[in-house]
C-alpha cells in the first residue's frame, strides 16, 4: 500500500474504496433479479424493465452531476454517489409493491450520477502524467471489487432473511461510510493543495478539430460496446438458470466471476492504454467482445463457460480503464467531468434502453438466437468505427502520450 500510495498519489487507495461503496447498492439488483422475479411473478421482458429503471436513472443522472462536477466540489456529488445512494437502496428494501420499488430504483439512479463523473478529473489531477492509466485502472478495481463482493453477500443474505433485506443490511454501513469518506477526501486534498507536486498530470487539451472527431467516434464505439455488454450481462443470471438449468444462488454468484477479471484486467487496461494507446486497446478488447457474447450460449456448461464470462470481464474492465484515459488526455481541464458525463450517460442509457430489448429478444427467439444477434452488432460496429479511428495515423509525430500519435 505505501508503494501504491508513493507511485500513484496519496488519495488513490481512498478514492478506490470510495468506488467500492459507491457500488454496494448499484451491483446488487441484478444478481437479485431471480428473487424480484419470483416475489412478482415477472416475465423476461418485465425484469428487463426493473434492471432498466435503475439504469436508465443512473445514465440521465450523469449529464447533471457532470456539468456541476465542474463547477462545484466534486467531493459533495461524490458522497451523494454515495450515502444518497445508500438511502434509495434501503428504501428499495422497503418497497411493498412493484411500482413502489421502481420508483425507488429510479431515485437510486438518479442520486448515482454524481460519483462518475467528478472521480477521474480528481484522479488524474493528483497522479503523475505518465501514470494515469494505471491510476484510473486501479481505481476501477474499487467498482469491480464490489461488483464481485457484493452480489454473494446479497445473496447468501437473500437466503437468509429475503431479498428486501439483502438491500437493507448493506445500505445501512454504506451511508456511514460516505460521511466518513467526505471528510477524509476534504483533508487529504487540503494536504495536498499545502504542499503541491509540479511532476502532476498536465492540463493539455486538445489543439485541433480532427481530434475532436476522433473523440466522438471514440466515444461511440466505447459506449455502445459498454450498453451491449450491460445488458447482456443482465440476463446472465437467467441464462444460468432457464438455459443451463443451475440454481438461483449459484446464477446469481456466477455474476462475481465477470467481476473477479477487475483485479488485473483494469490496471492492465491503464498501464497499456499509457504505453501503447488507449484507441489500440479499445479497438482490441471491443473485437473481441462479440465472439465472446455468441459463445455464452454455445459452450456447455463447466469450465469453458466459466472462462468465458471471466474474458467478458477482462473485457468490460480493459475498455474501461483505457476509455477514462483516452477522455482524461482528450478533453480540456474544464470540461472533463462534462465530458465523462455524457460518457457515462450515454453508455448507461444504451444499456437501459437495449435491456428489455434483450429481453424481448429472448421472449421471442431464446438467448441463443439474442446473444448471437447482440453479438454481431457490436462486431459490425467496432469494424465500422475502427476505420474512422484508424483512417489517419501519423506514426512520425513524436511527442505526447501513443494517443496523441494517433489521428482520425
Amino acid at each position: 500500500m505505501l508503494k501504491l500510495r508513493a507511485h500513484f498519489g496519496g488519495m488513490l487507495p481512498l478514492f478506490v474504496m470510495g468506488h467500492f461503496s459507491h457500488h454496494v447498492l448499484t451491483t446488487i439488483t441484478v444478481p437479485l433479479i431471480p428473487f424480484i422475479r419470483s416475489a412478482f411473478h415477472l416475465d423476461y421482458t418485465q425484469s428487463g424493465l426493473v434492471v432498466s429503471a435503475f439504469t436508465l436513472a443512473y445514465g440521465f443522472g450523469q449529464l447533471p452531476a457532470g456539468w456541476l462536477a465542474d463547477r462545484i466540489d466534486p467531493r459533495k456529488l461524490m458522497t451523494v454517489g454515495i450515502s444518497g445512494v445508500a438511502l434509495a437502496g434501503i428504501l428499495v428494501g422497503l418497497s411493498h409493491t412493484f411500482v413502489w420499488m421502481i420508483l425507488m430504483l429510479v431515485l437510486m439512479g438518479l442520486l448515482a450520477g454524481g460519483y462518475h463523473p467528478s472521480a477521474p478529473p480528481l484522479i488524474s489531477a493528483s497522479v503523475r502524467s505518465e501514470n494515469m492509466g494505471r491510476s484510473l485502472g486501479f481505481h476501477n478495481i474499487g467498482g469491480g471489487a464490489s461488483h464481485f463482493v457484493t452480489p454473494l453477500l446479497a445473496v447468501a443474505i437473500a437466503n437468509a432473511w429475503g431479498w428486501r433485506n439483502a438491500y437493507i443490511a448493506l445500505g445501512i454501513p454504506t451511508v456511514a461510510f460516505g460521511v466518513v469518506f467526505y471528510i477524509l477526501l476534504g483533508r487529504m486534498k487540503a494536504r495536498q493543495q499545502a504542499n503541491p507536486d509540479p511532476s502532476k498530470t498536465d492540463e493539455r487539451a486538445p489543439a485541433s478539430t480532427h481530434i475532436t472527431r476522433s473523440l466522438v467516434v471514440f466515444l461511440i464505439l466505447s459506449t455502445f460496446t459498454a450498453a451491449i455488454i450491460n445488458s447482456i450481462i443482465s440476463f446472465v443470471p437467467f441464462l444460468m438458470v432457464d438455459h443451463f438449468g443451475v440454481g438461483k444462488e449459484i446464477a446469481a454468484g456466477s455474476l462475481s466471476l465477470i467481476y473477479l477479471a477487475v483485479f488485473w484486467a483494469s490496471p492492465l487496461g491503464g498501464w497499456l492504454a499509457d504505453r501503447l494507446g488507449s484507441v489500440r486497446v479499445v479497438l482490441a478488447v471491443c473485437l473481441a467482445a462479440g465472439p465472446v457474447i455468441f459463445l455464452l450460449t454455445m459452450l456447455p456448461y463447466g469450465w469453458a463457460l466459466g472462462g468465458m464470462l471471466i474474458l467478458l470481464g477482462m473485457i468490460v474492465f480493459s475498455r474501461m480503464s483505457a476509455s477514462e484515459c483516452f477522455i482524461i488526455r482528450r478533453t480540456p481541464a474544464g470540461n472533463r467531468s462534462t465530458i465523462l458525463g455524457i460518457y457515462y450517460f450515454t453508455a448507461m442509457e444504451g444499456g437501459g434502453v437495449l435491456t428489455p430489448v434483450v429481453g424481448y429478444l429472448i421472449d421471442r427467439f431464446g438467448f441463443t438466437a439474442a446473444f448471437a444477434i447482440a453479438g454481431g452488432v457490436l462486431l459490425s460496429i467496432t469494424l465500422l468505427c475502427s476505420f474512422w479511428l484508424w483512417e489517419r495515423r501519423s506514426g512520425s509525430e513524436s511527442g505526447g502520450s501513443p494517443d496523441d500519435r494517433l489521428r482520425a
